[in-house]
């Protein structure tokens, strides 16, 4: 039974792929702008503009140009960049470490602080802490995530100088080795405490909840008359029991956390693939912005394909009959 739902839930991501692309390439096509303008300039003649777009295959019809794109994807080509003149996987994997890096450790911090912090409100509901707790997260959740940028920018960077203001790396004084890991570290860490303060606050508020509803059965009060220590009894008994909506809900918001992370790269001049796709967005390089919705839009169905996966390990009542 269980090889049968994970043959059901692959099998439509296949699907699914396609018509995120079908639309994707759709939205990009019909937004208005000329790419051939944005790349040749205003003042190029009738025929250089129809050189251009026959270098670029821009003067076939669209359902021919959707076709060709489609055959290129599946081989892992999204095309040449209208700007930078080389294939746009190659400048989009060129930042991919730099996105995996930012998301990956905002990821973590979220989700092992939201879950500590459920533990700190669940363990004396409607106390002091779980009010201060409760009130953090509903402010984090309802904070854009460009907002809290910019005043962790003005607060903890500029006027405090804890942290640098941009980049990835020192770029007066490089370094090499461990120092570079430390100074990478060091630039990482404000943008990753921001873009993982949206999630942390939705991780401690689901965690909380079903923790505090989970401390109410029977089995708990049964290990409390047995004198388990009641840190065995958060963690061991409750915890554990309340996690399986928890991991559901991490694995389901990686697509907030990648869009989140455009914004934080741009804030913090992060070089990652928001910093790349902002800037084809305003030359209207198709090819990179196509490729970077096309990766985005894969990653955040197989995330939610793990997910559900994993759901239904821990879980066996879930299945497809």
């Amino acid at each position: 039974m269980m090889l049968r739902y994970i043959g059901i839930r692959a099998a439509q991501v296949p699907p699914t792929v396609a018509g995120i692309l079908l639309v994707g390439f759709l939205l990009i096509h019909v937004a208005p702008g000329d790419p051939v303008l944005a790349l040749a300039g205003q003042n190029g003649d009738a025929e250089y503009y129809a050189f251009m777009r026959d270098k670029f295959g821009l003067d076939e019809p669209l359902p021919t140009q959707l076709a060709v794109y489609a055959g290129n994807v599946l081989e892992a080509d999204f095309g040449t960049s209208y700007i930078q003149g080389r294939p746009a996987m190659e400048a989009i994997l060129e930042r991919l470490p730099a996105t995996v890096l930012l998301t990956g450790t905002a990821l973590v911090l979220s989700a092992l602080g939201g879950i500590a912090l459920a533990v700190v409100a669940a363990s004396r509901p409607r106390g002091a802490r779980d009010i201060a707790v409760s009130t953090l997260s509903l402010g984090l959740y309802a904070a854009p995530v460009f907002w809290i940028g910019q005043l962790a920018v003005l607060a903890l960077a500029l006027r405090l100088g804890w942290f640098p203001v941009q980049g990835m790396t020192s770029a007066r004084n490089p370094a090499t080795g461990w120092a570079l890991v430390l100074d990478v570290a060091r630039h990482l860490a404000l943008p990753a405490l921001v873009l993982a303060a949206a999630e942390l606050a939705a991780v401690t508020r689901l965690a909380r909840g079903g923790l505090v509803e989970e401390l109410g059965r029977d089995h708990i009060r049964t290990a409390r008359a047995k004198g388990v220590p009641e840190h065995a009894v958060l963690v061991r008994h409750g915890l554990r029991r309340a996690m399986l909506p928890v991991a559901t809900v991490i694995g389901g918001r990686v697509g907030h956390v990648v869009s989140g992370a455009i914004v934080v790269e741009v804030v913090f001049g992060w070089p990652g693939v928001g910093q790349l796709l902002l800037s084809s967005m305003q030359n209207r390089d198709t090819p990179i912005v196509l490729g970077v919705f096309v990766l985005v839009a894969v990653t955040v169905v197989l995330a939610n394909l793990v997910t559900d996966l994993a759901y239904a390990w821990l879980d066996p009542r879930i299945r497809y009959h």
